[in-house]
């Protein structure tokens, strides 16, 4: 059986790019989360979730927290907190959550 080698720095700049989308649409950091988890060593799994998430960002471009160029007076504050996964980490018990203000 012959191993497919993945091209790593393809995927590391995937994984990348969705990491800085994280700053303007926080429900992509579970996902993103996850798929970091392997950057060294990318199996075809991994990949395929990489494009999984990338799928779920190009269906919901209107979706996210967009920054205003210029501060009005009159302005509304947002702030926002979100537990993604529950304490989902069953190995360390640790939980992924996003906060923005």
């Amino acid at each position: 059986m012959k191993m497919v080698r993945l091209d790593d720095t393809l995927y590391k700049q995937i994984v990348g790019s969705m990491r800085f989308l994280c700053n303007s649409k926080p429900d992509l950091s579970y996902g993103v989360g996850l798929v970091s988890r392997f950057m060294c060593n990318p199996k075809k799994s991994h990949t395929l979730a990489a494009k999984r998430l990338l799928r779920y960002v190009q269906g919901t471009t209107h979706y996210g927290v967009f920054f205003p160029v210029k501060r009005q007076e009159a302005e509304l504050e947002m702030v926002g907190f979100a537990d993604s996964d529950y304490s989902g980490d069953l190995v360390e018990g640790k939980s992924t959550s996003e906060y923005f203000n």
